[in-house]
């Protein structure tokens, strides 16, 4: 059923059920839906994520809440050998992503309860993930828990808007044309008005890097991305 009212951001304890019901309705578009909002520099973002991961041949990466697996099928083709896992909870997003082609091995698991040992990967990124998790700080101790000694962890994610004339801009975009269009492409408006709501709550760029830093990761550096709407976080085990 098609939904054209705003939703009320989902308070903390359904969040995690409200995320996948809205992440299995959407599907189907989300690719597409990505490309359009961004003008296509999201895959751009996505191979710089992998660049900062400095995977070495035949290294093992983690993509945690993967969706259809942009960022875990750039690891593989760049970097020769690579072993890598996306994970994610929704199962229709990584039925997308299978379809999309082979090399990725999709995980179904929960971001704040990794299923894998310590010190396993050279290097676990995330991509407009960390905004639906419940708490920011666990999930950036199990991507560091999960790590290699060494290891990278890499978190790209949009930032809040930005105050100014382009802030305003920005604002009328993000939360005004971009459900709209949400609406029209996927069918799921109220998916839309969540993104921009989920952003506006999500920590700056630099309260990132002290959660980051908090959990025990190292040498915690941001580049800010899209005029100050997107950062890249990179922080080592």
């Amino acid at each position: 059923m098609r939904s054209s009212v705003p939703p009320v951001l989902p308070p903390d304890h359904q969040k995690a059920a409200y995320v996948r019901r809205m992440f299995a309705a959407i599907a189907g578009r989300y690719d597409l839906m990505n490309r359009l909002m961004t003008g296509g520099r999201d895959q751009a973002w996505r191979r710089l994520v992998i660049e900062l991961a400095d995977l070495p041949p035949e290294g093992r990466l983690l993509d945690v809440a993967t969706g259809t697996g942009d960022i875990a099928f750039e690891g593989r083709r760049r970097v020769a050998g690579a072993q890598v896992v996306g994970l994610d909870f929704t199962l229709e997003m990584m039925q997308v992503g299978r379809r999309k082609g082979q090399g990725v091995c999709f995980v179904g698991g929960d971001a704040l309860r990794l299923p894998f040992a310590d010190d396993t990967f050279d290097a676990v990124t995330s991509g407009f993930g960390m905004r639906n998790v419940t708490d920011i700080a666990a999930a950036f101790a199990e991507q560091r828990r999960v790590a290699r000694p060494g290891g990278r962890v890499i978190c790209l994610e949009t930032t809040p808007p930005p105050r100014g004339v382009w802030g305003a801009l920005y604002r009328l975009y993000f939360f005004r044309l971009v459900p709209i269009l949400g609406g029209l492409i996927s069918g799921q408006r109220a998916a839309y008005t969540y993104l921009p709501h989920s952003t506006a709550r999500f920590p700056a760029p630099e309260q990132v890097q002290a959660i980051m830093e908090g959990v025990g990761l190292r040498q915690v550096r941001y580049r800010r991305l899209m005029l100050g709407t997107v950062a890249i976080h990179v922080g080592v085990k």
